[in-house]
């Protein structure tokens, strides 16, 4: 079985794998509703500049510490039996997978909520770098890492 969350290196963990380890919570029995969020790789930034391809790093010890932190305190809510939270890093062409989260709990209504907040806070607290390779109108290809811009 894997770890509840963490980040892995691109092509190391899948979706499917996220629903065996779900599947495999002790408490899996009391589970109703599994919501899940599949992050993509995106074709263009938010100023609608087209996208070739992103990299993805983290500072991987903290990322972990902090994605299992988010999982931890989400799994304590009422109706949640499970949350996972997993983030791949590499490269990555536009449509591929970088990131799956998973809610696992009673009731619809119960895992919801909990998804959003599992996939905003992981956004805002933990420590990984997107590199952003993009083309300009005159067919320029840059890369910047996106918190530079």
């Amino acid at each position: 079985m894997v770890k509840h969350a963490g980040v892995h290196a691109k092509d190391t963990f899948s979706l499917f794998d996220l629903m065996e380890s779900v599947k495999a919570v002790p408490d899996f029995n009391k589970v109703g509703a599994v919501a899940l969020f599949i992050g993509v790789a995106r074709g263009e930034t938010k100023d609608k500049q087209p996208v070739e391809r992103l990299e993805l790093e983290a500072y991987e010890e903290k990322a972990d510490e902090v994605l299992e932190k988010i999982c931890k305190e989400l799994k304590e809510k009422t109706g949640i039996v499970d949350v996972q939270i997993h983030h791949l890093l590499g490269e990555f062409k536009i449509g591929e997978e970088m990131v799956y989260v998973a809610v696992a709990g009673g009731h619809r209504t119960d895992v919801f909520p909990v998804l959003r907040e599992a996939v905003e806070r992981y956004k805002r607290e933990v420590p990984i770098f997107k590199k952003e390779h993009v083309t300009d109108k005159k067919g320029k290809v840059s890369a910047y890492w996106v918190s530079e811009k």
